[in-house]
């Protein structure tokens, strides 16, 4: 236990005080390495590339940068009034195209910050004018772009697939039909909320109108047919899906003369920035992971955990527990690479499926980003609606409820997770 909690101790100490993640995790594998590892130091740096070494992870660059370019590209505009079209008839019908919206935008971009502040502005800007209370415009928003990473393509599952050797292709099956249950999901509680505040219902569109709107809307409607269409059937890898998603991406918004060539610069070191920081997370993760099985602190929690317990639904539980508590505190993503090198031993050893422990891990990684006092999706729909965050996490809850109960399907109904990819498989 001493490793654990020398290693355990160092990386909360750092974290309290709000020393970064990924500096964090490398700080504290040179605590443990320094006075009790027997290795010389040259390996550090080696364990920081070695975690880097993965075709995989070019991914994440590309989507970063398909995510940056759709936010400026006009796709979003119209996927937003296409979707008016289709559902915003219905009792809140601005709060159902907020969703769908996201859904729909989940194709493309693959991170649930792009969609927030990408969609944010647009949808609760025009659910205000209608008349819907700005907390509950923010609210609706931030839940609704949790479905970002869920729905492929998916930077923090390409991240997990990475981290374990797990199909990324796989992974991305897997998150289909969770994704539309949190979609469908949170459309409840929209009605829900809608019939309780007698929210405005707009006139139904007429069928002309469904088909201009689409014809306006059908180059950025294709793209996730375009960038999912060729993962599955076998085109391009995941990997080369990013590139494909970003030339796309840059293609709409040339098409719709949003983007000019001075344009680009901004959106590139935007998207070079963004990359650097996941990308020396990514190492030091690799450094600190390998360190943990150095110290055999793996094993260790594997036997600890054994013994008390051999019942697979207990330990899943106790992870869920465990996420969501720490995910109020750790970014998304830092979250994620932190504790995949700890739970995915227990998880192989208890017999969890490794692509249903990925999408239960990043749920909870997504409900934290819109949990208090962290939730980075909270602060970006809070500064549009210019509203506070404690209204907006208020307003929240029953998207809490939502989420959690999503969270418990995806975690004791793992047919829910494993049946596209058997079908696709076979």
């Amino acid at each position: 236990m001493m490793p654990a909690l020398i290693l355990g101790g160092a990386l909360l100490a750092l974290l309290v005080a709000r020393v970064p993640i990924g500096l964090s995790m490398l700080l504290a594998s040179m605590a443990y390495l320094l006075p009790f590892g027997t290795i010389p130091m040259t390996v550090v740096p080696q364990r920081l590339w070695a975690g880097l070494e993965s075709f995989p992870l070019l991914a994440i660059p590309f989507f970063v940068l398909a995510g940056s370019l759709m936010n400026v590209s006009g796709g979003a505009e119209r996927i937003f009034a296409f979707c008016l079209t289709l559902v915003g008839h219905l009792r809140g019908g601005l709060g159902h195209v907020n969703v769908l919206a996201s859904m729909i935008f989940a194709g493309m971009s693959g991170a649930a910050t792009a969609d927030a502040a990408g969609l944010g502005k647009i949808e609760i800007d025009s659910m205000k004018r209608d008349g819907y209370d700005g907390e509950f415009a923010a609210a609706v928003t931030a839940a609704s772009s949790t479905i970002g990473p869920i729905i492929p393509p998916s930077v923090p599952l390409v991240v997990y697939g990475v981290m374990t050797q797990v199909s990324i292709w796989q992974l991305f099956l897997a998150g289909i039909l969770p994704g539309i249950l949190m979609g469908l999901a949170m459309m409840g509680v929209v009605a829900y909320r809608a019939r309780q505040r007698n929210y405005p219902v707009r006139p139904r569109a007429s069928a002309s109108l469904i088909g201009r709107e689409f014809l306006n809307s059908s180059l950025a409607l294709f793209a996730p047919v375009v960038i999912l269409g060729g993962i599955f059937t076998g085109v391009f890898t995941p990997t080369e899906a990013g590139v494909v998603a970003s030339a796309y991406a840059l293609m709409l918004g040339f098409v719709y003369r949003t983007i000019r060539f001075r344009d680009l610069p901004a959106v590139l070191k935007e998207a070079m920035l963004t990359t650097a920081q996941i990308t020396f997370i990514v190492g030091a993760a690799g450094l600190f992971g390998w360190t943990m099985t150095y110290a055999q602190v793996p094993a260790a929690l594997t036997s600890m955990v054994t013994e008390l317990t051999t019942n697979k639904v207990v330990v899943l539980i106790l992870i869920n527990v465990v996420m969501l508590a720490m995910g109020c505190f750790i970014d998304a993503l830092a979250l994620l690479i932190m504790m995949t090198p700890m739970v995915f031993p227990l998880a192989l050893a208890m017999g969890i499926d490794p692509v249903q422990l990925g999408l239960i891990m990043v749920l909870n990684c997504m409900i934290g980003l819109v949990t208090p006092p962290v939730g980075i999706c909270l602060y970006i729909v809070s500064d549009i609606a210019k509203t506070s965050i404690v209204k907006v996490a208020r307003e929240l809850t029953p998207f809490y409820v939502a989420l959690i109960l999503c969270l418990a399907a995806v975690t004791f109904v793992p047919a829910l997770v494993t049946v596209v990819p058997n079908l696709v498989g076979n």
